[in-house]
């Protein structure tokens, strides 16, 4: 009988503010996954195993995995979730899956990682595997949220990932990161949606050049998804791959 999934420990947490934490769990020796995948993950509670899908934020070479969750005080799993602490112990699924992987995208010269609040968490995989820097000249973390606080990873995303030990020389020129605050009165930067962007002509997509991943919010997933069927895109997946893919086990 398969066992579907294991207890692993919890050896770091870290919350970003009051509706974000991460933390860090061991990998087990046998927990084989692609960078961009998802896992389920959750806690036994009254006796019942409460799993929820969530990306894996670590690259595939990583030792240990690393998640981003957003906290719903009342949700049937993060109102417990946010509360385990380094010696706990969670429930990791056997198998990762998903479709936002490299190879589910035809060749391209740009890579554009999209995303909203925790839809950040598969790029932040992806651009610390080598093989995303073997596959494109360009690649573009474009990220998008309501707060400033909401910018999760963002000291290491504006150092373009300088300290990494296996990409940084190749980030620091090569990776471009991209936020826009949208409910922030204090943000001077950027604050329009990406679908505003795109529809404008200021974020420029070509489909003879340009490769996208989508992740975060069903809306934006939907609308982007559509802009880019309007511009030539092709959906893509790792049997048939595309000019753009998304992950559809998210959406509804």
């Amino acid at each position: 009988m398969t066992v579907a999934f294991t207890s692993v420990e919890v050896l770091t947490t870290h919350q970003w503010n009051t509706g974000l934490f991460s933390f860090t769990v061991s990998r087990p020796p046998s927990f084989r996954f692609v960078s961009g995948q998802f896992v389920m993950l959750g806690l036994t509670i009254n006796g019942k195993p409460l799993v929820r899908a969530y990306s894996i934020v670590s690259p595939a070479w990583d030792e240990t995995l690393e998640f981003l969750s957003i906290i719903v005080p009342d949700g049937p799993l993060t109102s417990h979730l946010y509360k385990i602490k380094p010696g706990d112990e969670i429930l990791l699924g056997a198998k990762p899956t998903g479709t936002l992987t490299l190879d589910a995208l035809l060749p391209g010269k740009r890579l554009h990682l999209i995303g909203t609040g925790t839809g950040l968490a598969p790029w932040m995989s992806i651009i610390r595997d080598p093989d995303a820097y073997e596959r494109y000249e360009q690649i573009t973390v474009q990220h998008t949220v309501r707060d400033i606080q909401d910018l999760a990873y963002r000291e290491e995303l504006e150092a373009r990932m300088e300290h990494d030990p296996l990409v940084g020389e190749m980030a620091v020129t090569r990776l471009t990161y991209d936020r826009s605050v949208t409910k922030c009165p204090t943000w001077t930067e950027e604050n329009r949606r990406i679908t505003t962007r795109i529809e404008c002509g200021d974020y420029p997509l070509n489909p003879e050049t340009d490769r996208v991943m989508l992740c975060g919010s069903m809306a934006m997933i939907k609308e982007t998804g559509a802009l880019l069927e309007s511009l030539g895109f092709v959906e893509g997946a790792q049997s048939n791959p595309g000019t753009y893919v998304l992950e559809r086990a998210f959406v509804g």
